[in-house]
C-alpha cells in the first residue's frame, strides 16, 4: 500500500484580501471620524499602504482593515504591519500579506513534527510548503492535530490529503 500524505502550507487568497481591503476603503470614505483626515486604504504594489494626518487614525484604518479581514476568513497571523512613521504632514503604516512558509519556519515545523509527531510520520520540505508522509492515515491526522495545537506564528492550511 502506498503512502498517504498531506502538504503543509501557508497562503491567503489574493481576490478574499481584495474584497476585505475594498470595504475597508469604503468604510473609511464614509465614516464619519476618517472626514477630513485624509485617511485612505490602498494596494501599493504588493503592499498595502494606510496613510492618514495623524498617528491615531492611521491606527483605526488598521483596525477596520484587521476587522474586514477576519470577516473575510483570513487569519491575521498572516498580515504583516509594520509601525505607523511620519511622512510629509501624513503618517502611513505599510503591511503585507505572508505567502508561503519561509525556510526557517519550515525547519522548525519540521522538527516539531520530528519530535513530537508519530514516529511513522516523516516530512519534508518542498520550497514554500512541507509534505508530511506516512503509511497510517491515522498518525497523519493526529500529526494535523498536533500542528494546529502549536503556535508558529503561521497561518497554517493542510491541503492534498490523500
Amino acid at each position: 500500500m502506498a503512502d498517504s500524505s498531506f502538504d503543509v502550507v501557508s497562503k491567503v487568497d489574493k481576490m478574499e484580501a481584495d474584497n476585505a481591503l475594498n470595504q475597508a476603503r469604503k468604510e473609511v470614505e464614509q465614516r464619519y471620524d476618517f472626514k477630513g483626515v485624509g485617511a485612505s486604504i490602498e494596494w501599493s504594489g504588493e503592499k498595502i499602504l494606510m496613510k492618514a494626518a495623524s498617528e491615531e487614525r492611521v491606527k483605526a484604518i488598521l483596525d477596520v482593515f484587521e476587522t474586514k479581514l477576519i470577516k473575510r476568513g483570513i487569519s491575521l497571523k498572516s498580515l504583516d504591519a509594520g509601525e505607523p512613521f511620519p511622512s510629509g504632514k501624513e503618517f502611513r503604516i505599510e503591511a503585507s500579506l505572508k505567502n508561503g512558509i519561509e525556510s526557517d519556519q519550515a525547519k522548525k515545523i519540521n522538527k516539531f513534527i520530528r519530535d513530537e509527531a508519530p514516529k511513522s510520520v516523516k516530512s519534508q520540505i518542498q520550497g514554500d510548503e512541507l509534505r508530511v508522509t506516512s503509511k497510517s492515515r491515522d498518525d497523519l491526522q493526529a500529526t494535523i492535530a498536533l500542528l494546529k495545537g502549536a503556535d508558529f506564528d503561521l497561518d497554517l492550511q493542510f491541503i492534498n490529503f490523500r
